[in-house]
C-alpha cells in the first residue's frame, strides 16, 4: 500500500492517540473581560500505519516524543524545514528490519568491485533518464545517450559529471541559470523536491536492513545519507521533470516556493514510475530498488532495479 505523506505548514499540535496521529490547532477564545486565552482543537487523526512521510514547515508545531516514537517504529521519515521553508533534517529509525544486524554485515563486507559495478550501473540508468528528460522537453539529447552506453566501473571516466554539464546546460538555457543550490529559479523547487526525494530514498533504505550512512561512492564524513544520495540519482531527473512541467504548464517561473508548488512536489511519492515494465507509484519503486540492493549485498543478485522515463 502506498504511504500517504502529511504536511503541516501552519502552528500545530500533533501527538498520539490511539495509533493514530492525532493534529490539533491552536486558537483563540475571546472571554467576557476581552482577555484572551487559547484552546486547541482536534482537526484530524490519522493512523500512523498509513504514513510514510511527515514534513514540519513551521516554527510554532509542537510534537510529542510519543508521537516521534511511534513514527519511527513504523518506519516515517520527519522532514523538518527551516525558517527559508527548506528541509533541513530528516528523522529515520536507526533499525526498521527483523534481520538488521544481518543484513548491515552483508553491506559493510561488500566487495569494492561489486560497490563499482553499482555505481556504474546507477550512473547510467541516471544518464539514461537525463536523457530521456531532455527528449520529452524536445531538446537534443544524443549526446546524453552516447555517454551512457559508455559509463565504466566504478565511473572512473567521470561520465556523471560530463553528462550534468550537458543535460543542465540544456535543460536550463531558457532560465538563465545555472544548477545549484543557491542559485535562481528554478533552482529552488528543484532542491525542495531532491529534499522530498532523498526522504523517501532513506526511508526506503533503512526499511531494507541499509545503513543510509555507507555509500557505494558518496564518501563524506559530515554527511549522515551517503548511501540515500547514491541511490537517488537515478531518481532526480523524475524531479527535474515535474519542475519544468509546472513551469510550463503554469507559464511563469515563481520567485518564491508557495503554497501550490510544494502542493505539486509533495505528489512526488505517488507519481507513477515504470520499473522493469510495470508501472507503481515513486514511493514503491524506492522500496523495489533498495531491495534489489539489498540483495546485491546478499550476493542474490548482481544487478540493482531502477525505474526508467520513456
Amino acid at each position: 500500500m502506498i504511504k500517504r505523506t502529511l504536511y503541516f505548514g501552519n502552528p500545530a499540535y500533533l501527538s498520539m492517540r490511539l495509533d493514530q496521529l492525532e493534529h490539533r490547532i491552536p486558537s483563540v477564545e475571546k472571554n467576557k473581560d476581552l482577555s484572551e486565552s487559547f484552546k486547541e482543537e482536534v482537526v484530524t487523526r490519522i493512523p500512523i500505519e498509513d504514513i510514510g512521510l511527515v514534513i514540519l514547515d513551521h516554527k510554532q508545531i509542537t510534537i510529542t516524543h510519543g508521537l516521534c516514537e511511534k513514527l519511527i517504529g513504523r518506519n516515517v521519515s520527519v522532514l523538518w524545514c527551516d525558517s527559508s521553508h527548506h528541509p533541513t533534517g530528516l528523522l529515520l529509525p536507526i533499525s526498521s528490519n527483523d534481520t538488521q544486524s544481518e543484513k548491515l554485515k552483508y553491506q559493510l563486507e561488500a566487495s569494492e568491485p561489486l560497490k563499482k559495478q553499482l555505481w556504474k550501473q546507477t550512473v547510467e540508468q541516471k544518464v539514461k533518464n537525463q536523457a530521456a528528460v531532455l527528449n520529452y522537453f524536445g531538446k537534443d539529447a544524443q549526446a546524453l545517450e552516447h555517454l551512457s552506453t559508455e559509463v565504466k566501473s566504478g565511473d572512473t571516466g567521470n561520465t556523471e559529471a560530463r553528462a550534468a554539464a550537458i543535460y543542465w546546460g540544456r535543460l536550463l538555457e531558457t532560465f538563465d541559470t545555472n544548477r545549484g543550490r543557491y542559485e535562481a529559479p528554478p533552482n529552488h523547487m528543484l532542491n525542495y523536491g531532491y529534499a522530498i526525494l532523498r526522504a523517501i530514498v532513506a526511508r526506503s533504505l533503512v526499511g531494507s536492513g541499509c545503513l543510509p550512512v555507507l555509500g557505494i561512492h558518496h564518501r563524506n564524513k559530515y554527511n549522515h545519507y551517503c548511501l540515500a544520495d547514491d541511490i537517488m540519482e537515478p531518481y532526480r531527473p523524475f524531479v527535474d521533470k515535474m519542475v519544468l512541467e509546472y513551469i510550463n504548464e503554469n507559464e511563469f517561473l515563481p520567485n518564491d516556493l508557495g503554497r501550490e508548488e510544494k502542493k505539486h512536489l509533495l505528489s512526488l511519492p505517488f507519481l507513477d514510475v515504470l520499473m522493469e515494465d510495470k508501472t507503481s507509484p515513486l514511493m514503491v519503486a524506492s522500496q523495489r530498488t533498495t531491495a534489489s540492493l539489498m540483495r546485491c549485498f546478499m550476493g542474490e543478485s548482481r544487478r540493482i532495479i531502477y525505474p526508467e522515463i520513456t
